[in-house]
């Protein structure tokens, strides 16, 4: 029987270690769930090994489920994961897309200076909604209709567009997009 404990134990470290490895070569910056190691063991022995890292801060779980290996800053400390980051993350392992929408989208194409608290994804996977510090990401099941441009630029520009309503699309708008856009895209 304690052959058996010192067995389980030396195993879990090589799950620890095996982790962590993979989450070094990845490097800081990088997001994870626990389904992403489950080629190294079993689902609680992932979730035991994530749960000691986060415990050492060598990671941090950000929400349930979904942890990242921070990026350092000098002056401004340990920064937070991108939006994107964090709803592909949430979707990565669902293998659906998202497609950026309404504020977060204008913002991205510069089009808004607005920085939304709740960052809108259109998904054609579950519907969920996580809160990380100061940012809601949700993501919203739509129809294929609706996901036929996701993760393309028309997708965003559309997405965007259609937050802003046809009368808030100024030429100063429309030349800034000529000035971003790269002219292959313009079409």
């Amino acid at each position: 029987n304690i052959s058996y404990m010192k067995s389980k134990r030396k195993q879990n470290r090589s799950i620890d270690y095996q982790i962590l490895s993979a989450i070094n070569v990845r490097g800081h910056g990088t997001l994870f769930v626990p389904t992403d190691f489950l080629n190294l063991g079993s689902r609680q022995a992932v979730d035991i090994a994530l749960h000691r890292l986060v415990r050492k801060r060598t990671i941090r779980r950000l929400a349930r489920g979904i942890y990242d290996f921070p990026e350092e800053h000098s002056k401004l400390g340990k920064l937070q994961p991108s939006p994107e980051k964090i709803a592909g993350a949430l979707v990565g392992r669902d293998c659906t897309r998202i497609q950026p929408t309404g504020a977060y989208a204008a913002n991205i194409l510069g089009l808004s200076e607005q920085v939304p608290a709740k960052v809108v994804f259109l998904t054609d996977g579950p519907s969920r909604t996580v809160k990380i510090g100061a940012i809601t990401i949700q993501l919203r099941r739509t129809t294929p209709k609706n996901m036929t441009m996701a993760g393309r630029l028309s997708g965003l520009l559309v997405q965007a567009l259609r937050e802003l309503g046809k009368e808030n699309v100024t030429a100063e708008r429309l030349e800034h997009l000529k000035q971003i856009l790269p002219v292959d895209k313009r079409q």
